[in-house]
Protein backbone atom coordinates (compact mmCIF):
# COMPACT_ATOMS: atom_id res chain seq x y z
CA UNK A 1 0.00 0.00 0.00
CA UNK A 2 1.09 3.55 -0.75
CA UNK A 3 2.09 5.35 2.42
CA UNK A 4 3.00 9.03 2.50
CA UNK A 5 3.78 10.70 5.81
CA UNK A 6 4.31 14.44 5.86
CA UNK A 7 6.10 16.12 8.75
CA UNK A 8 7.83 19.36 9.67
CA UNK A 9 4.87 21.67 10.07
CA UNK A 10 4.36 23.99 12.98
CA UNK A 11 3.43 27.43 14.25
CA UNK A 12 5.80 30.14 13.05
CA UNK A 13 5.90 33.90 12.71
CA UNK A 14 5.62 35.69 9.36
CA UNK A 15 8.96 35.76 7.57
CA UNK A 16 10.09 32.48 9.09
CA UNK A 17 11.09 29.28 7.33
CA UNK A 18 10.01 25.67 7.59
CA UNK A 19 11.10 22.51 5.83
CA UNK A 20 8.47 19.88 5.21
CA UNK A 21 9.41 16.26 4.57
CA UNK A 22 7.34 13.44 3.13
CA UNK A 23 8.48 9.89 3.78
CA UNK A 24 7.23 7.52 1.10
CA UNK A 25 6.86 3.75 1.22
CA UNK A 26 4.91 0.96 -0.42
CA UNK A 27 5.72 1.96 -3.99
CA UNK A 28 8.74 2.62 -6.21
CA UNK A 29 9.25 6.24 -5.23
CA UNK A 30 11.95 6.99 -7.79
CA UNK A 31 9.55 6.29 -10.68
CA UNK A 32 6.75 8.58 -9.49
CA UNK A 33 6.19 12.26 -10.02
CA UNK A 34 5.37 13.91 -6.70
CA UNK A 35 3.73 17.08 -5.46
CA UNK A 36 2.76 19.13 -2.43
CA UNK A 37 -0.84 20.21 -1.96
CA UNK A 38 -2.31 22.51 0.64
CA UNK A 39 -5.77 23.28 1.83
CA UNK A 40 -6.54 26.38 3.82
CA UNK A 41 -9.62 26.65 6.02
CA UNK A 42 -12.71 27.24 3.89
CA UNK A 43 -10.82 26.89 0.62
CA UNK A 44 -10.33 24.17 -1.94
CA UNK A 45 -7.08 22.23 -2.32
CA UNK A 46 -4.24 23.93 -4.18
CA UNK A 47 -1.19 22.36 -5.75
CA UNK A 48 1.77 24.18 -4.26
CA UNK A 49 4.59 22.53 -6.21
CA UNK A 50 5.31 19.43 -8.25
CA UNK A 51 8.44 17.60 -9.34
CA UNK A 52 8.89 14.82 -11.85
CA UNK A 53 10.50 11.50 -11.02
CA UNK A 54 13.99 12.62 -12.03
CA UNK A 55 13.72 16.03 -10.42
CA UNK A 56 14.25 17.82 -13.73
CA UNK A 57 10.77 19.24 -14.22
CA UNK A 58 9.42 21.45 -11.45
CA UNK A 59 6.42 23.75 -11.24
CA UNK A 60 5.19 26.11 -8.54
CA UNK A 61 1.96 27.91 -7.79
CA UNK A 62 2.29 31.62 -8.48
CA UNK A 63 1.58 32.31 -4.82
CA UNK A 64 4.79 30.56 -3.69
CA UNK A 65 7.23 31.19 -6.54
CA UNK A 66 10.53 32.51 -5.27
CA UNK A 67 9.75 31.49 -1.69
CA UNK A 68 9.24 27.71 -1.78
CA UNK A 69 11.54 25.02 -3.18
CA UNK A 70 10.50 21.44 -3.86
CA UNK A 71 13.12 18.70 -3.99
CA UNK A 72 13.44 14.97 -3.61
CA UNK A 73 15.99 12.39 -2.57
CA UNK A 74 15.28 9.17 -4.41
CA UNK A 75 17.87 7.33 -2.33
CA UNK A 76 15.90 8.14 0.81
CA UNK A 77 12.38 7.90 -0.67
CA UNK A 78 11.71 11.38 0.62
CA UNK A 79 10.12 14.50 -0.80
CA UNK A 80 10.88 17.96 0.61
CA UNK A 81 9.38 21.43 0.58
CA UNK A 82 11.58 24.27 1.78
CA UNK A 83 9.35 27.21 2.68
CA UNK A 84 10.93 30.62 3.21
CA UNK A 85 9.46 34.06 3.87
CA UNK A 86 6.28 32.49 5.15
CA UNK A 87 3.11 34.57 5.13
CA UNK A 88 -0.17 34.21 7.03
CA UNK A 89 -1.77 33.19 3.70
CA UNK A 90 0.46 30.09 3.72
CA UNK A 91 -1.48 28.78 6.72
CA UNK A 92 -2.96 25.47 5.66
CA UNK A 93 -2.84 21.74 6.00
CA UNK A 94 -0.11 20.42 3.71
CA UNK A 95 -0.12 17.02 2.00
CA UNK A 96 2.27 15.24 -0.30
CA UNK A 97 0.85 13.29 -3.25
CA UNK A 98 2.19 10.67 -5.63
CA UNK A 99 1.32 12.52 -8.81
CA UNK A 100 2.27 15.66 -10.75
CA UNK A 101 -1.37 16.77 -10.89
CA UNK A 102 -2.95 16.06 -7.50
CA UNK A 103 -6.03 18.25 -8.01
CA UNK A 104 -8.25 18.56 -11.09
CA UNK A 105 -11.40 20.66 -11.10
CA UNK A 106 -11.27 20.63 -7.33
CA UNK A 107 -11.15 16.86 -7.13
CA UNK A 108 -8.18 15.00 -5.63
CA UNK A 109 -6.14 12.70 -7.85
CA UNK A 110 -3.58 10.13 -6.84
CA UNK A 111 -2.77 9.17 -3.27
CA UNK A 112 -2.40 11.81 -0.61
CA UNK A 113 -0.63 11.07 2.62
CA UNK A 114 -1.00 12.13 6.20
CA UNK A 115 -1.03 15.90 6.51
CA UNK A 116 1.07 18.34 8.44
CA UNK A 117 -0.30 21.65 9.72
CA UNK A 118 1.46 24.91 8.94
CA UNK A 119 0.31 27.99 10.81
CA UNK A 120 1.87 31.38 10.16
CA UNK A 121 0.84 33.97 12.70
CA UNK A 122 2.31 36.75 14.78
Amino acid sequence: DVQLQASGGGLVQPGSSLRLSCAASGFTFRTYDMSWVRQAPGKGPERVAAINSHGKSIVYADSVKGRFTISRDNTKNTLYLQMNSLKPDDTAVYYCADTFIPVLDGRPLGSWGQETQVTVSS
